[in-house]
């Protein structure tokens, strides 16, 4: 089995694919309804709450998202900091040192969706 997307489900399409683009910086493919960010191994998808309405029975809410974390690797969890920071704002987590060999920091996308920007530490913290 292979998780092959991860969907948000979003009242307004172009503004939330514009943010993981800014923050991402890849471009998304898609429409006001559907746009789709490719990852290396991975795809983020942002469809409408219309969309959802439509073709999934109305099964999801839009912006109510409490218990999910997106995680991406980060070559650089500080040089990203400061590359995001006028998309995001305010952190959730600024940049720290985790116990379990991770760097990460902690920021919501427009709808309060929680991501996670980590970079591996385990070796410096070994030597």
């Amino acid at each position: 089995m292979k998780l092959a997307y991860t969907r948000l489900v979003t009242k307004d399409v172009t503004v939330l694919a514009r943010f993981y683009q800014e923050i991402l910086g890849i471009a998304p493919i898609g429409s006001e309804d559907y746009a789709e960010l490719r990852t290396c191994g991975s795809t983020l998808a942002i469809s409408s709450k219309r969309s959802v309405d439509l073709f999934n029975a109305g099964a999801a809410e839009a912006a109510a998202n409490h218990s999910v974390i997106l995680d991406f690797q980060v070559a650089d969890v500080d040089r990203e900091r400061s590359r995001i920071i006028e998309f995001v704002g305010k952190f959730v987590l600024e940049p720290k040192d985790q116990p379990w060999g991770n760097r990460s920091m902690l920021f919501r996308d427009p709808d309060g969706n929680l991501i996670n920007f980590f970079t591996s530490i385990r070796r410096a913290l070994i030597q």
